[in-house]
């Protein structure tokens, strides 16, 4: 009787809690959460040197941000260190650094997840951005390599959020970002058979779009919003109906253009 009563009573607080975040969530939909202020926050950026990296160090520029830009690129960093400072940043520093160097990573300032969290999880204030791709969410023709990579960020940073949940750490924010193909050079001679539904994004409007998604403290964001609607679909249609989709949108051919980059020696 005792645990029935308690069984009852627990569902019955699930329940109540549940609405209300259902609540929250309907809320915020119709009045956008306001951004908060980063301005003096320390914001580490990695792949400055170039493309999405260098604008989404303009942004945070633009709004006061102390930033630590890291990039292999030696040359290509510093250039955005000073497009930074001209941007208005208060303080830049620039430190050339191969991130698929585990030695390199903690040579240069013992940060990365593993590095940067402890002291994250002492102060409770953070936020963990992960930039992933929509190659992170379906399997893509032609990116076998690259799916690979995207799904396993997606899952660091997703059971890095729930690790910090359970350690009830409510200062430390996550955001996991999953746009389609952008103009950055990476994937040149991509296409998109519907440009209305899957655009191929332009760098800018990206960046500006990545800064609000964190400054909202939003876990997920997608680009474009389509991409939601896809992944509903595919978390209940039968497998062949999913693929006849993406055979419409012919995203399966997505890949035929494309023109690898030759890598500097």
């Amino acid at each position: 009787m005792s645990f029935n009563l308690q069984s009852s009573k627990k569902l019955f607080i699930f329940l109540g809690k549940s609405l209300l975040t259902l609540l929250e969530a309907m809320i915020f939909a119709l009045l956008p959460k306001q951004q908060k202020n980063v301005a003096g926050e320390i914001v580490l950026i990695t792949g400055a040197g170039s493309g999405l990296g260098r604008l989404l160090a303009l942004q945070f520029a633009r709004r006061g941000s102390v930033l630590v830009l890291w990039d292999v690129n030696k040359e290509g960093n510093e250039e955005t260190c000073k497009m930074a400072q001209e941007a208005g940043a208060t303080r830049v520093h620039a430190c050339t650094c191969d991130c698929s160097q585990k030695e390199e990573v903690y040579r240069v300032a013992d940060q990365t997840y593993k590095a940067f969290l402890p002291a994250m999880i002492a102060n409770d204030h953070g936020h963990l951005v992960c930039i992933s791709s929509s190659a992170g969410l379906v399997g893509v023709n032609g990116l076998a390599d690259y799916c690979a990579s995207k799904f396993a960020a997606f899952g660091l940073a997703e059971s890095v959020f729930v690790e910090t949940f359970v350690q009830n750490q409510k200062g430390i924010k996550t955001t996991i970002v999953c746009p389609f193909f952008i103009k950055t050079g990476m994937f040149e001679g991509c296409t998109t058979a519907c440009p209305s539904l899957l655009p191929i994004l332009e760098p800018e409007y990206a960046a500006e779009k990545i800064v609000e998604a964190i400054l909202q403290e939003k876990m997920y964001f997608y680009m474009p919003k389509f991409l939601y609607f896809m992944m509903f679909l595919k978390s209940f249609l039968p497998l062949k109906t999913v693929l006849l989709i993406g055979d419409y949108l012919d995203i399966f051919h997505a890949m035929d253009g494309f023109l690898e980059r030759k890598k500097k020696l």
